[in-house]
């Protein structure tokens, strides 16, 4: 996403101009460059929190992705999002769990990845030869034993709309789980795999739930014709299941517990997702320090939260907050015509 920082401030620069964001001196001065991205050789050693990590002696997390890779009609592409896979594959490894990852069709499954976006964690991840083992021989759901796993987490990615809600073998494994008192986690658009679960006493799982998921607002700002485009929303499929959404502001960290569901907003959710599901299991994470995309996320719900001036403190306190996504959101403002937000959010940038 941090892609239409490129484009878009050139391509909103008329509407910047208005609120007095000085086109491309304006961009230079922001000295976005010494904000190298993260290192793609990054390796497990070098992800401070795993030198802390648990022996893999709590059990076992499946983490299961989507085998869409395209939108109906070969267009678009799906697929499952590696930020949303690789930050959780970490948490659960660094706290003692070992992790194996499934697909409804099993092998090989269409990963969607942003270099703009990823962190030391994504690259450690494509550079494991262990974990990249398990996702290019990914299991088949059907095949899968529940009574393994203490917990599954649903990654999100826009292939799981189409094939995470009617899979019986999804279904059936979800129940299992939970029935046994397992922990169930998804976030992002993997709550789609929560859809049409029903329990074994008639009982559906989101009769009553409070849920997050992939909003309306986030999925039509991205995909204007999404409703023609994907079979449902999300948002509005998870409220008609009977699930209490929960929706918090667009593009920024949401996660929801409800007893041992968890459930993740979007991308910027993960690593709080994935931590509440070890909490939930009963364990207090190991201590992570945050990334700069985390810290911006800080700054930026704090500014929705209490306003600008509690904004500035925390920008202050969070010198390594992430620019460009500032930045990011400060262009989604321009582009929803919110000038004022947008003229606040470039200064935190500046900060």
């Amino acid at each position: 996403m941090r892609r239409w920082i490129k484009r878009g401030l050139l391509a909103c620069l008329a509407a910047m101009l208005v609120v007095g964001i000085g086109g491309f001196a304006y961009v230079y001065t922001l000295d976005l460059d010494a904000q190298p991205p993260a290192d793609p050789d990054s390796t497990v050693v070098d992800l401070a929190f795993m030198r802390d990590a648990q022996p893999p002696t709590r059990g076992k997390i499946l983490a299961v992705v989507t085998s869409t890779s395209h939108f109906p009609g070969g267009g678009k592409k799906a697929g499952f999002e590696l930020t949303e896979l690789a930050r959780a594959y970490y948490v659960f490894r660094a706290n003692g769990y070992d992790v194996d990852i499934a697909s409804p069709q099993g092998g090989s499954p269409p990963m969607r990845r942003d270099d703009e976006d990823m962190v030391e964690a994504d690259h450690a991840f494509l550079n494991d030869a262990v974990a990249r083992g398990k996702l290019d021989a990914s299991l088949s759901v059907r095949e899968v034993d529940p009574a393994r796993y203490a917990a599954v987490y649903f990654v999100g990615g826009k292939g799981t709309m189409f094939d995470f809600p009617d899979d019986p073998a999804i279904q059936r494994l979800v129940r299992a789980v939970y029935q046994a008192g397992g922990v169930i986690g998804a976030v992002c658009h993997g709550p789609a795999a929560l859809l049409e679960v029903t329990l074994d006493d008639g009982t559906p799982l989101l009769r009553g739930l409070r849920v997050a998921g992939f909003s309306n607002a986030e999925e039509l700002f991205l995909i204007e014709d999404a409703r023609a485009r994907f079979p449902y929303l999300l948002q509005d499929r998870l409220v008609e299941k009977g699930a209490r959404y929960v929706e918090g502001p667009m593009y920024l960290d949401n996660t929801v517990v409800d007893g041992r569901v968890i459930t993740g907003q979007n991308p910027w959710s993960t690593w709080s997702t994935a931590e509440a599901m070890v909490r939930a299991l009963g364990h207090a994470p190991v201590a992570r320090a945050p990334g700069r995309d985390e810290l911006a996320v800080q700054v930026l719900a704090a500014y929705h939260a209490r306003g600008v001036d509690d904004a500035r403190k925390a920008r202050a306190e969070r010198p390594g907050a992430d620019k460009r996504l500032l930045l990011m959101h400060a262009l989604v403002a321009a582009m929803q015509g919110r000038l004022g937000d947008a003229w606040r959010l470039q200064a935190l940038a500046r900060d």
